[in-house]
């Protein structure tokens, strides 16, 4: 008989669990909401006979969440370092945006429909705890912080609180209309699509007059 208690076996089997459950939060958080949803729903969801298995695996929910978006965000941050590596100098404000948002949206077409990961940003960006936590995780990111600062070399003459404030509505602007989009079932075609309309707007409105 095979010795299914093995060091790989068992780190196999870990894996497993870890995915299913990743998984399984990501489509309850999408669907029911942040505070919709307990470590015991998520564990259930993920086919897990024991309750606590989140917390083993993951520990608190905010763990889980962070988990969730560093496990689905590492290939929008690969996507985004070929797009850095291949134009460093480019001066037009277009093309750092695209780098900003293309990334992402590529990355939800290529996981079909349905999926549930932009719906689960943009709620945990707009809860007033997790938001810090995003935005303390990102700003870890070397490939967005690049991309933030080579818009704000573009920009020299808009007043810091103002970039501030117009960064914050292109974060809202960005994952909202992305939410929407997984909503409905975009294709490869419509996440394309997104991605211009997307770099248009923020484009507008990064270059808007201030009043």
């Amino acid at each position: 008989m095979p010795d299914t208690s093995s060091p790989a076996r068992v780190s196999t089997r870990a894996l497993a669990t870890r995915e299913s459950i990743l998984a399984a939060a990501e489509r309850l958080f999408a669907e029911r909401g942040v505070e919709g949803v307990s470590n015991r729903q998520v564990s259930e969801a993920a086919g897990q006979g024991n309750n606590t298995a989140v917390g083993y695996h993951f520990g608190t929910k905010t763990d889980l969440i962070r988990a969730l978006v560093r496990e689905r965000q590492a290939p929008v941050d690969e996507i985004r370092r070929r797009m850095l590596a291949a134009h460093p100098d480019r001066t037009d404000l277009r093309h750092w945006v695209a780098c900003m948002v293309r990334p992402f949206t590529e990355q939800l077409s290529a996981l079909g429909a349905p999926s549930w990961y932009a719906r689960c940003v943009a709620q945990f960006i707009s809860h007033p705890v997790l938001r810090d936590v995003m935005i303390e995780d990102a700003l870890a990111v070397p490939e967005l912080l690049a991309v933030a600062e080579g818009i704000e070399r573009l920009l020299p003459g808009l007043p810091p609180a103002v970039r501030a404030a117009r960064f914050d509505m292109v974060r809202t602007l960005m994952l909202h209309t992305c939410a929407e989009q997984e909503r409905v079932g975009a294709d490869a075609a419509a996440w394309d699509a997104t991605a211009n309309a997307l770099t248009d707007a923020i484009v507008g409105l990064l270059t808007a007059e201030v009043t």
